[in-house]
């Protein structure tokens, strides 16, 4: 899926069959929704060669998810831009991953760690997750205490300005990095990137979204949190 997984279960027993099972997901997802992939299902609807009513229901709530961010949004998050095609990674990451942390539940885990590119979610607890320094690499700008939660940042320090505002089709810079707490990947992860593409507004708005905190650096080097945030 283009970023390194790692899977630590504390609880006693063998679950190993169950983390074959999470990264077999993960891997399935690679082949059905990565748009890099020219035979995957996301790259197939994207150039119309899947009609609405053959899509799998997998991909139906992706697209779900995505007109719903992108209507709280006005347009800033946008899963079709011009010049770019059809890319749903933004919500489709924090979703399977999401997902595979189900596939551990499901198989009687009740204390796990499972990190996705440095987006985390976790089981019992408290785990404590710490948010990468926007500026300086190898540093944390923060560390969180988290039980049963979710934690996903969006930034511009690893990839540059590759989250665009929908409505302008231009990179979003008011932000150098956003980091929400929430109680799912699924939701963490959406909403940050979300959060980011809005720029200065961003913070506010993944602020008011039910049961998500906020730590964000913007451009100005300013740090806006919310007074919920379990800093350690």
């Amino acid at each position: 899926m283009g970023f390194p997984v790692s899977l630590r279960v504390d609880d006693a027993g063998d679950f190993s069959r169950a983390a074959d099972a999470v990264f077999a997901w993960l891997r399935e997802v690679d082949v059905r929704f990565s748009p890099f992939r020219p035979d995957s299902e996301v790259s197939r609807y994207g150039r119309g060669e899947v009609a609405d009513g053959e899509l799998s229901a997998d991909l139906t709530e992706v697209l779900a998810l995505c007109a719903r961010l992108r209507e709280a949004t006005g347009g800033a998050f946008e899963v079709r831009l011009p010049g770019r095609g059809f890319d749903p990674c933004a919500v489709v990451k924090g979703w399977s991953v999401q997902r595979a942390a189900g596939l551990l539940s499901a198989a009687g885990a009740r204390r796990f760690c499972l990190n996705a590119g440095g987006d985390v979610v976790v089981s019992g607890g408290p785990w404590r997750v710490g948010i990468r320094h926007p500026e300086q690499a190898g540093q944390v700008c923060a560390v969180l205490e988290v039980t049963d939660a979710a934690v996903a940042t969006s930034g511009r320090y690893e990839r540059g300005d590759h989250i665009l505002d929908g409505r302008t089709g231009r990179p979003a810079t008011g932000l150098l990095s956003l980091t929400v707490l929430a109680p799912t990947l699924t939701e963490a992860d959406a909403t940050a990137t979300a959060a980011f593409a809005l720029g200065t507004d961003g913070p506010a708005w993944a602020a008011a979204r039910a049961g998500c905190e906020v730590l964000a650096v913007d451009a100005a080097r300013s740090v806006l949190r919310t007074p919920g945030l379990p800093l350690v």
